[in-house]
């Protein structure tokens, strides 16, 4: 005979396996994206790729080139010789949502 308290740690097992799992699948089909990206290389004909591309804007891609850091370039306390650049990221929301919480856009 099965308790009703197996049954709800049965039940429970379950639905927390299979959310997981969505949530496995789901990253690993981002990852998939990423590493399928096209690769391209920084140079003159770059503005032109973005600007012909449908929203002028490339979902996913890997830039290969050269940088050069604004002041000093940042070295690493566990690898001698590696050198690496921030990159400055300015994000604009430009679609506005109704908060329906706070009553405002």
């Amino acid at each position: 005979p099965i308790t009703p308290g197996e049954l709800l740690c049965l039940g429970s097992s379950l639905a927390f396996s299979g959310l997981f799992y969505y949530l496995y699948r789901k990253k690993a089909r981002v990852v998939a994206r990423i590493q399928e990206a096209p690769k391209l290389q920084v140079n003159d004909d770059l503005p032109a790729l973005v600007s012909a591309a449908d929203g002028r804007c490339l979902p996913y891609v890997a830039l290969e080139g050269i940088v050069l850091p604004a002041k000093a370039a940042l070295t690493s306390h566990y690898h001698e010789g590696l050198q690496g650049v921030i990159q400055k990221l300015l994000l604009k929301e430009h679609r506005l949502i109704w908060n329906s919480l706070a009553r405002s856009w």
